[in-house]
């Protein structure tokens, strides 16, 4: 075979081979605590994480009697699942203001912030990819003078 054959048979191609790819070993959690705060619609919430086994408490109770719907749960676990930390960390969290989506929303952007903080060069693209670190700006609009509401304006009447 001539080398210009050679060269003809080789196939190029953007992917790695599955001989050299590397496994990927899951990250150990780092041993260091960190704290973050994390604000949606009127709610505040104030997070220290601690290194542990994954027990979260909201306001001195357990995250699923202080949040029984399941998909705030699962909102406020979300940025573990994604860094795949889930028990790594124990959550203390103090919220005031706002509702139960509202604080929701906040406890999710202080983790996320407070991962954010402890392992910014390993945690801070997963969480940025995922939409973790923006923080939900849309706040109720005030209400104006001659309206009932924001925008509600009372009936008109011709005559």
């Amino acid at each position: 075979m001539t080398e210009e054959q050679t060269v003809a048979t080789e196939s190029y191609t953007t992917e790695t081979p599955a001989s050299q790819a590397t496994a990927t070993a899951p990250r150990p959690a780092l041993t260091v605590p960190g704290a973050a705060v994390g604000r949606r619609k009127q709610a505040i919430a104030r997070v220290r994480l601690i290194p542990g086994n994954g027990t979260m408490t909201v306001n001195g109770r357990e995250l699923a009697e202080y949040f029984p719907n399941k998909l705030h749960q699962q909102l406020i676990t979300d940025p573990f699942t994604v860094l795949e930390l889930t028990g790594s960390y124990d959550v203390i969290a103090r919220i005031v203001g706002g509702g139960p989506s509202g604080q929701a929303g906040a406890l999710r952007l202080a983790i996320a912030r407070a991962l954010n903080e402890i392992d910014a060069e390993h945690n801070r693209p997963t969480l940025k990819k995922a939409g973790f670190l923006s923080r939900d700006a849309r706040i109720k609009e005030r209400k104006k003078a001659g309206l009932k509401k924001a925008r509600k304006a009372p009936q008109y009447s011709k005559r």
